[in-house]
């Protein structure tokens, strides 16, 4: 009689094999793997959203509109298009563009001081390179800390140059945009109309908060 591994394929089991045993089900846990939540994104209700989207808005417009006034002072006093500076009075050309107002304030309180300064090569440099690093960090909508730090110290130095001041005994233009180019800081201007979201998200800024 035909068997099958100790069956026998017509009365069953063959005789003297042994009982086949029961197979145990292995039932192996499952590992759980914690995952690490990240930082809490603060979310604010679409009412109070859309009352913060206008002044999201009028700061943008601000901080574009200021950055334009710095980054065009860089290149009219670089190339000398005819406006606040002639030609032949060009940065390009080898003329000094911080002389014509240094040399201005030689009546004024601290004339003396800053009269020193006039046509110095160091001097012409920071102030170039201010403006074009103010103007271009606000325009695009990064680095806004830093932007107003130093536009900051910019236009309070002038303001010092100019005293006493003709038309008020405190404050002038250079005071107010001093304060404007902190509150752009302070409000996170760049995420509206600029990149600073993205530039926010760069490992350098996240390292260096001080970059945004």
């Amino acid at each position: 009689m035909a068997t099958t591994h100790g069956y026998d394929v017509h009365t069953g089991p063959a005789t003297g094999a042994a009982p086949a045993q029961p197979v145990a089900a292995r039932i192996v846990p499952a590992q759980i793997v914690p995952v690490q939540a990240g930082p809490a994104v603060p979310t604010q209700p679409a009412e109070q959203r859309a009352v913060n989207r206008p002044a999201e808005r009028a700061w943008a417009i601000t901080r574009i509109g200021l950055g334009f006034i710095f980054l065009w002072a860089f290149v009219d006093k670089t190339f000398g298009l005819g406006f606040a500076t002639l030609t032949e009075r060009a940065w390009l050309t080898g003329a000094s563009p911080t002389t014509g107002f240094l040399k201005g304030t030689g009546e004024n309180a601290l004339g003396g001081v800053f009269g020193a300064l006039a046509g110095q090569g160091w001097v012409d440099w920071l102030f170039m390179l201010g403006l074009l690093g103010v103007g271009t960090a606000l325009l695009l909508g990064i680095g806004l800390r830093i932007a107003a730090v130093a536009g900051g110290l910019m236009m309070i130095l002038m303001w010092a140059a100019e005293l006493p001041l003709q038309n008020n005994p405190v404050l002038d233009d250079h005071l107010i945009y001093t304060a404007v180019l902190a509150g752009l800081a302070l409000a996170g201007a760049g995420t509206t109309w600029g990149i600073g979201t993205w530039w926010a998200t760069t490992p350098l800024v996240r390292r260096y908060p001080i970059l945004r």
